[in-house]
Order: structure tokens, then C-alpha cells, then sequence
């Protein structure tokens, strides 16, 4: 079985915990904030990790990194500092802000490719709540994470078409042969309110 699959919840109020204070020490004295080598040894499998920030009029970043490439404690750093200082599509997140912002954690499992013989069965190899998606054609590549579809309420066709869209393509390049699908799952572990409980999102 996954590891990831085995988080219990303790250790997604840890990781949430520990993402709070990461981008609390970095907005605050622009340090990297050490965690504990406990923190470290239990959290030292690799693993993608995708950090998620929200305030009252919705996200207000959203960066992490697909693969299982890092050690997820040296992922989580790294991605919570990105989600509030470089996503380029707000700015960054003031200290000030925090007490008014949620985090959110997602633990990924690593992307497999979808074989199909024709594109259009794409939609019948996808589940909304279940997975996460990328998209490639070319250079581009866009990601949404499982949560994505459930909150808007998208259709497996609609899945497909805005994770298009998200690298910058076609919303319909996904019916291209030369277009690449990847899915993956996610455990969600999120605060209620800001600096609240934590509780593992089900989707």
C-alpha cells in the first residue's frame, strides 16, 4: 500500500502545522525555518506535495511539485514558501495576511500516464473526485489537483478541457493523439478556518 495512503490524520495536522509556520518564519524574517529532525525522519520519504492557500475570496496561491523528486519534509519547505511568495498569478502574500488565510496540504502519488487507443476514451479512464490530472503537448504541460473539479463541479470532459487550458493549450488538445494524460491521487489535509482545526478533506 502507499505510504501516502497511510497519513493518518496526526500527521496531516503536523503537516499543515508545519506549513503555517514555514511561510510565518519566511514572511517574517525571510529565513528558511528548520524543522525538527522528528519532523524530518518521519516525513523523509519522497513524495510530490502541492501547498494551497486560501483567504475569503478564494485562492490566494497554489504551488508544488508533481514528481517525488524531494524528501516530501524538504518538498514542503520549498513549496510553502513558492505558494506565498511566487505564484504568478497574485502577489505575494503579506504577514499581515495570515491570520484571514487557510493552508491546505495535498501528499500526491506519482503520475502515471493513461494508455488509450483513442483519445475520446480519455473521459471513461478519469474520475472527478478520485483523480488529478496533467496534461502535455510539446513544451506545455498543465496540472489541476483532485480537489479542482469537485469544487466547480466539472464533468470528466470539462476536467480535461481546463487542465488544458491551465498549460496554456487548446481547451480540446486533449483529443490530439500527440497529447499526453497523467493522473494521479492526492490526500487532502486542510484548516477549517484560519489557524484552525485541520481535518482531512474527502472528495
Amino acid at each position: 500500500m502507499s505510504y501516502y495512503r497511510e497519513l493518518p490524520d496526526s500527521d496531516g495536522k503536523e503537516l499543515v502545522e508545519a506549513v503555517r509556520l514555514i511561510v510565518t518564519e519566511f514572511l517574517t524574517n525571510k529565513n528558511k525555518k528548520k524543522l525538527s529532525n522528528d519532523f524530518q525522519s518521519r516525513f523523509s520519504f519522497k513524495s510530490g506535495v502541492f501547498v494551497t492557500l486560501n483567504d475569503r475570496s478564494g485562492l490566494r496561491g497554489c504551488i508544488g511539485f508533481p514528481l517525488p523528486q524531494k524528501r516530501l519534509c524538504d518538498a514542503l519547505v520549498d513549496a510553502a514558501i513558492a505558494a506565498a511568495t511566487e505564484d504568478p498569478r497574485f502577489s505575494e502574500v503579506k504577514q499581515s495576511e495570515l491570520d484571514e488565510i487557510t493552508f491546505e496540504v495535498t501528499v500526491l502519488t506519482p503520475p502515471i500516464e493513461i494508455k488509450v487507443s483513442d483519445p475520446l476514451e480519455y473521459p471513461t479512464q478519469i474520475k472527478v473526485g478520485r483523480d488529478g490530472l496533467i496534461v502535455k503537448h510539446g513544451v506545455y504541460s498543465g496540472l489541476l489537483l483532485p480537489q479542482v473539479p469537485v469544487e466547480y463541479g466539472w464533468t470528466e470532459e470539462e476536467f480535461l478541457s481546463h487542465a488544458c487550458e491551465k498549460a496554456g493549450l487548446p481547451y480540446d488538445i486533449w483529443k490530439d493523439p500527440k497529447a499526453e494524460v497523467l493522473r494521479f491521487e492526492g490526500v487532502i489535509f486542510k484548516e477549517k478556518t484560519p489557524n484552525g482545526i485541520v481535518t482531512q478533506q474527502k472528495l
